[in-house]
């Protein structure tokens, strides 16, 4: 009988008792914020250093226990601001292309960019 490996997937952490949270848009992706959170994020432009600020702008829902306010398609004067943390890459994903009896293989490796932020505060 094959052995099963069993793949943990890593989940943010949250402050329990705050229960304000923000959905933002970034990189083409939305992600649902807290204070507290830490987040992988697409690279973004620019040369930052640790504990610069990364403000983000495109706010789509903000929560903060009692209202909710919806945006369309985005919130006005309201932003996320973060920290930065650590600028890495991800794991390598393999790409293989291989066409069966026509000694066809081409081997190509990538390591998606990525920034780290710890959120600071909702406004």
């Amino acid at each position: 009988m094959p052995k099963t490996i069993k793949k943990t997937t890593k989940t943010k952490k949250t402050v329990a008792d705050n229960k304000e949270f923000a959905v933002i848009f970034t990189g083409g992706k939305q992600y649902k914020v807290a204070v507290g959170d830490i987040l992988k994020i697409e690279k973004l432009e620019g040369d930052f250093k640790l504990g610069d600020k990364v403000i983000f702008d495109k706010v789509l829902l903000v929560d903060n226990g009692t209202d909710t306010t919806i945006g369309t398609p985005y919130i006005i004067n309201a932003k996320v601001e973060s920290l930065f943390q650590k600028l890495g890459k991800a794991k390598t994903v393999n790409v293989v292309k291989y066409k069966q009896k026509s000694r066809y293989l081409k081997k190509n490796g990538h390591r998606q960019p990525y920034i780290e932020v710890k959120i600071s505060s909702i406004k």
